[in-house]
């Protein structure tokens, strides 16, 4: 049998298919088009593309699936907590309780940041624990977790801190429009950055108070960079080396306060080489970092049908 998963996000609609054994089947994913130099989209105006997007991914999943659907999964709210809400959502909502009633199959409810620790822990094969601690770096998340996982598909989170004001994504997206890269600007700046001067990483100090982080202040000092003429890829690494030292500080906290040293990365920023390496590095000590597989890390529909299929798979 087989499990379909949909997800939309700020900025990307997508599609997923996976089988009993857990093997991704079939998925599709596009990102919502922001006009260049623009920052980022409206939640309207998202809402709008997914209505749009959506129907057409649906359309391309093969003929001879349909009627190997057991489940669908949806993810329907931003976190799994009281309260969290995103309209985006809805529209992923709105054609999943759709095919599902079609086809006559369950309709599991779960949410964004449960996808991302479902596609992080099928990838992560060496951790093997009931509670851990996650990290969750996008555009629109950035927090520091403390997670249990006592039943299958079922998420115990307890954000113990995160950004107070930009998100990692967002201060690599502000960055990299100002620097005139497309966004979502996280592929293109991880490029540039290959060819920063050496000790360009150091160029700018890292914010965080306790369990709380800081990104505004270190992108004003970048945006007056970028007006000093200071090398492009430079300045990219410099955001990069900035976000590596503001984490590796909170979760040396996170490791001695709570006694766990397992540690799951998930989330857009997560798929960037050069923070995997130095962040592994610099907590090499401290803890054993997990990550999503790279294509996984991003917004994606992948975790969310495997949290169906673990809820509804019946060996």
């Amino acid at each position: 049998m087989m499990y379909l998963g949909i997800d939309t996000s700020a900025y990307t609609s997508s599609v997923a298919v996976v089988d009993d054994n857990k093997q991704v089947i079939w998925e599709n994913r596009r990102v919502l088009q922001v006009p260049l130099g623009e920052k980022g989209l409206a939640q309207s105006e998202a809402l709008f593309k997914h209505i749009q997007i959506l129907p057409e991914i649906i359309a391309q999943v093969p003929a001879d699936i349909w009627g190997d659907i057991k489940g669908i999964g949806v993810s329907t709210t931003p976190r799994n907590i009281e309260g969290s809400y995103m309209p985006v959502f809805t529209a992923g909502k709105a054609i999943a309780l759709s095919l599902a009633s079609a086809l006559k199959v369950d309709l599991i409810t779960t949410s964004h940041q449960e996808g991302h620790l479902a596609a992080g822990l099928e990838s992560a094969t060496e951790l093997d624990a009931s509670e851990f601690l996650g990290v969750h770096l996008s555009g629109g998340t950035t927090e520091i977790l403390h997670i249990r996982k006592d039943i299958p598909g079922r998420y115990t989170i307890t954000i113990l801190g995160g950004s107070t004001d930009l998100h990692a994504g967002q201060f690599i997206d502000r960055v990299g429009t100002r620097l005139g890269l497309t966004f979502p600007a996280g592929s293109e700046l991880e490029k540039m950055a290959l060819k920063a001067s050496p000790g360009s990483a150091s160029l700018l100090p890292s914010s965080v108070k306790g369990y709380e982080m800081s990104f505004s202040g270190v992108e004003s000092a970048v945006q007056r960079m970028i007006e000093d003429k200071r090398k492009p890829a430079d300045l990219a690494r410099a955001v990069e080396g900035c976000i590596v030292r503001t984490l590796s500080k909170v979760l040396e906290k996170a490791v001695a306060e709570t006694g766990l040293d397992q540690i799951l990365v998930v989330g857009g920023v997560a798929s960037n080489r050069y923070i995997r390496s130095e962040l592994e590095r610099k907590l090499r000590s401290h803890a054993h970092l997990h990550w999503a597989k790279a294509q996984w890390s991003t917004d994606n529909s992948i975790g969310v049908a495997l949290i169906a299929r673990e809820l509804l798979y019946l060996p």
